[in-house]
């Protein structure tokens, strides 16, 4: 096929009997993410994403970061890191910085590994390891 050139339609019998005419639309379609690029949009608060991570090293705490200061809730494994004394203390620092002190969110140790990181506006309640629920209830 040379440039410019359109391509060859041919007519099959099937095409014909199962449409024997175009479709037209009901209504013209608009791409509302072009015509509105910056609409706001309210986010729903009660609906909280929860992400489950492992922290392996201090390389992934920008994504901790970037997921607290989204409003989302994570649920954060250290067993791995807690072995290392100086980067496990630098992560904890700077976590305690950014969440507690930037985002005025909070941190909550669950056991011996593993901490929640809440945004602002979560809170943590106390007691609900007596609660029927609870693994040791």
């Amino acid at each position: 096929m040379e440039d410019g050139e359109a391509p060859r339609w041919m007519d099959m019998p099937s095409i014909a009997e199962s449409q024997p005419e175009p479709v037209a639309p009901e209504q013209q379609y608009h791409d509302l993410g072009d015509l509105y690029p910056d609409a706001p949009v309210p986010t729903m608060r009660g609906e909280a994403i929860i992400h489950r991570a492992v922290l392996h090293d201090s390389s992934g705490i920008e994504t901790l970061f970037d997921w607290v200061a989204d409003g989302d809730v994570v649920i954060v494994e250290l067993k791995r890191l807690i072995q290392r004394d100086v980067e496990f203390a630098n992560c904890i620092s700077r976590l305690q910085e950014m969440i507690e002190g930037d985002l005025c969110g909070t941190l909550v140790q669950v056991g011996d590994d593993r901490l929640i990181l809440l945004p602002a506006g979560f809170a943590a309640v106390k007691g609900v390891e007596n609660e029927v629920f609870a693994p040791d209830a």
